[in-house]
């Protein structure tokens, strides 16, 4: 049986996930931004949480935690080698190690770039991936920290998922990430298509996260820097992949 994923608005953009099994009542959430709606998801299902999976150190994604712990005692597990700047950890883990949630396992994923150290989880079983800032909803995080190379390296690790993935990523950016997308390949009819369909969730105050993989191959111009319409706006047929990928980050950086 898949598990059961609950999608928590948090603060002002961001979100967290809950991750149910339902056979063994384990429960871990992604990234803790802020507690109140977090216990809130849990006390209305009657959910007690087990785990806490930490993608990366920055404030909006960890700020919750303490708070969180303190009525909600659970595992926390987060990069290892980023233990010096999370919040404390139970169990530090690195790219290929496995964590369990009730009867799945979950893969570790390194995608550095929006940090260095930032982890994503995939649950293949139940086709889910947890993203955070990394690949994101039409977009990817900015590189704070790591360089295009690691960024494309990264993204092309999760493009290689399974198309029917459901990929949770960290934040509603979406309607902005999608105006940029559409400067960036104006006639592309899955992203004109997917665009209204945004509009639509957005007027109707339903999250536009998570999103299919498959959608985000279709439309997100960083998964998408092989298209010979995306190199030409850019300026840039025939170029290096990871050269396309930094101008189209460097154009969405200043948008």
């Amino acid at each position: 049986m898949p598990l059961e994923i609950v999608t928590i608005p948090c603060l002002k953009d961001n979100y967290a996930f809950l991750v149910h099994d339902r056979a063994s009542g384990e429960t871990a959430v992604v990234d803790v931004p802020e507690a109140a709606p977090i216990a809130a998801a849990l006390a209305q299902r009657g959910w007690r949480l087990s785990h806490v999976l930490l993608t990366h150190h920055h404030w909006d994604h960890v700020d919750g935690l303490a708070a969180l712990l303190a009525d909600h005692p659970a595992k926390v597990i987060g990069a290892a080698a980023d233990a010096d700047r999370l919040p404390k950890l139970d169990v530090g883990v690195s790219a290929g190690d496995t964590i369990t949630i009730g009867s799945e396992q979950g893969t570790v994923i390194d995608v550095s770039g929006h940090t260095v150290n930032h982890l994503a989880f995939h649950f293949a079983d139940s086709a889910v991936v947890f993203t955070a800032d990394s690949l994101m909803a039409m977009g990817c995080g900015r590189l704070f920290e790591g360089t295009p190379a690691q960024m494309f390296a990264s993204l092309a690790k999760l493009a290689a998922l399974p198309p029917e993935t459901l990929v949770c990523s960290g934040h509603e950016y979406t309607s902005s990430n999608a105006k940029f997308a559409l400067t960036i390949e104006p006639e592309n009819a899955a992203l004109i298509s997917r665009i209204e369909k945004i509009e639509t969730a957005r007027a109707q105050g339903r999250p536009t996260v998570p999103s299919l993989l498959s959608t985000e191959r279709a439309t997100n111009p960083f998964l998408r820097c092989d298209s010979p319409e995306i190199q030409a706006n850019l300026g840039m047929t025939g170029a290096d992949q990871v050269q396309v990928f930094a101008e189209i980050r460097r154009r969405k950086d200043s948008f």
